[in-house]
């Protein structure tokens, strides 16, 4: 790898932007992400930056067990993202599907059946640190040797 990728790659993983999605939660998760936003956490100090529009982001948030309509949304959100990217399952919904996992359930969790999952934030719901930490964990997952596998 050259001086100059090695350079891209470092300035890329300190603007990491992120789009996050609700696939059917109780809006603990949801609540706690936005907690992020706030000036206690505050995202942006850490060269996250939340988007609205899945082809500006890096990293895809996961929120809720996967109900019937989002299953194809997911995965066309998904696909509209750019490389280098990643997802990080939000809470035991997404991951588990916890207590809305059940054999009349309308929901068809976990995510990682949907789409490739890089991170699970465990907790109902979790805290805003431990979302941060997952995000910044993946950082280096996205951005490593970018340049050169293209």
């Amino acid at each position: 790898m050259t001086l100059l990728q090695s350079v891209k790659n470092l300035v890329r993983s300190r603007s990491i932007h992120v789009c996050y999605v609700d696939t059917g939660s109780c809006n603990g998760c949801d609540i706690e992400v936005l907690a992020c936003l706030a000036p206690r956490y505050d995202l942006e100090q850490y060269g996250i930056y939340v988007h609205n529009n899945p082809r500006e982001a890096d990293v895809l948030l996961v929120i809720g067990g996967v109900t019937p309509q989002w299953e194809d949304k997911l995965k066309m959100i998904w696909d509209k993202m750019p490389e280098p990217k990643a997802a990080v399952a939000i809470g035991n919904c997404a991951i588990s599907g916890c207590v809305f996992n059940r054999p009349q359930s309308l929901t068809n969790p976990p995510v990682r059946k949907h789409i490739p999952v890089a991170a699970e934030v465990p907790g109902c719901p979790p805290r805003p640190t431990e979302i941060i930490s997952a995000i910044l964990s993946v950082r280096d997952l996205i951005f490593k040797d970018w340049e050169t596998k293209r």
